[in-house]
């Protein structure tokens, strides 16, 4: 029997234990740098599978599983293990069990892939070669980041690691499929964090105030100039706001106003020139309206960069396993993974798990209260990303 056939018969031999890992985190979710729970079933399943493993970052996790054949070679897989606040508003029996906290984003899929992929890999621990080191990885959803701890904290400092691979379920996509796309993949992020200050009285008598929301207004449209006038068009670039509050009344003008959101782009040049042009504009307009404007750009996660070769490396293996009609081109996406600060780091493949099924209405978007996976998808998952580790390390 082929290693590929082996690792095939794994993953489906172990498709209902890996579904349970995965109902039993949904059920039980914690938020970002909270997942003691989390860490504690993570840790007790790799112990079963006698697994050694080391802590990381308060709650992350790092297992290793070094081949019997001889091998310097060293590949990390990652998975991330935070939930979301949002209540769940599924009918499952294992729906979340703690209220107003939800895994809307799959990381419940990806933890029990990973250790999916723990199983199988121990159990063909005498056909290949190389160490795979496995990293659960806590605080994805919020900054700085649980990958920027992990990697300040040596989680890639082995010169023998040649790459870091991960997925990411997208209900766009079958089940039953992937997609990659090598190169620029994910926007960084950064929030946005305005004050305008004004002078505020009766709506009656304007011409006695100095009015913030009038400014605020200004500054929200000149914003997108950034965007659509000074931005190369050739560069995705985005500039959201989705949060104004102007605590006044329909007959008072208040004193301040706040605005919040964020700017995503590709390129970390243009990302560090944006940030000075919206703050200089902003600050201009308040003060020219006789105003004043506090401009606080908190930095988040850079861009997510596969790497080409690798990148084109891995989809040759997928289109092996999987059948050249499974492995789909991805679209550049404008959401933010801090699995870009790895990508920073050492060359990188992050990529799309197909996990949507319209037949069984699963296709809610992710982050959503009613986002959910075919779960027929977590034998591919276990599968694809063993064979893509021991492929890449030359068995």
């Amino acid at each position: 029997m082929t290693l590929k056939d082996e690792i095939r018969q794994l993953a489906v031999s172990t498709h209902d234990t890996v579904v349970g890992y995965r109902r039993h985190l949904h059920a039980h979710p914690e938020l970002s740098f909270q997942e003691r729970e989390t860490a504690a079933f993570v840790k007790g399943r790799l112990t079963e599978m006698n697994i050694s493993w080391q802590t990381m970052a308060g709650t992350g996790i790092v297992a290793t599983i070094t081949g019997e054949k001889e091998s310097g070679q060293v590949i990390a897989l990652r998975a991330d293990m935070d939930a979301l606040p949002i209540k769940e508003a599924n009918r499952d029996d294992y729906i979340s069990r703690n209220p107003g906290v939800m895994h809307a984003c799959g990381h419940d899929a990806h933890m029990a892939s990973l250790l999916g992929v723990a199983a199988i890999l121990q159990a063909v621990r005498g056909r290949f070669g190389g160490t795979v080191k496995m990293i659960f990885q806590p605080g994805e959803e919020k900054l700085p980041g649980g990958a920027s701890l992990m990697i300040q904290e040596g989680v890639l400092d082995n010169h023998h690691l040649s790459a870091v691979v991960g997925q990411h379920v997208s209900p766009a996509v079958d089940s039953g499929k992937i997609a990659m796309r090598p190169g620029r993949f994910m926007a960084s992020m950064d929030e946005i964090f305005v004050t305008v200050h004004g002078k505020g009285g009766h709506g009656a008598q304007p011409h006695q105030n100095i009015d913030p929301v009038i400014i605020t207004a200004h500054i929200l449209v000149a914003l997108q100039q950034i965007v659509s006038r000074m931005a190369n068009p050739i560069l995705p670039t985005v500039l959201s706001f989705g949060k104004l509050t102007a605590n006044g009344a329909i007959n008072v003008i208040p004193d301040e106003v706040f605005l919040e959101g964020t700017f995503r782009t590709l390129d970390e040049d243009w990302r560090m020139e944006a940030h000075e042009r919206m703050r200089k504009m902003a600050e201009d307009i308040a003060h020219g309206m006789g105003g004043s404007c506090e401009f606080k750009i908190v930095r988040g996660y850079p861009f997510l960069m596969n790497e080409p070769n690798l990148t084109m490396q891995l989809r040759s293996f997928a289109e092996d396993y999987l059948g050249k009609e499974n492995v789909l081109e991805a679209d550049i996406w404008m959401a933010a993974e801090d699995f870009a600060w790895y990508s920073h780091s050492v060359d990188s493949c992050f990529y799309i798990l197909g996990v949507g099924n319209k037949q069984k209405g699963i296709d809610s978007s992710l982050h959503t209260a009613t986002f959910n996976i075919d779960e027929d998808a977590l034998a591919l998952s276990t599968g694809l990303m063993a064979y893509l580790a021991l492929k890449r390390l030359g068995n």
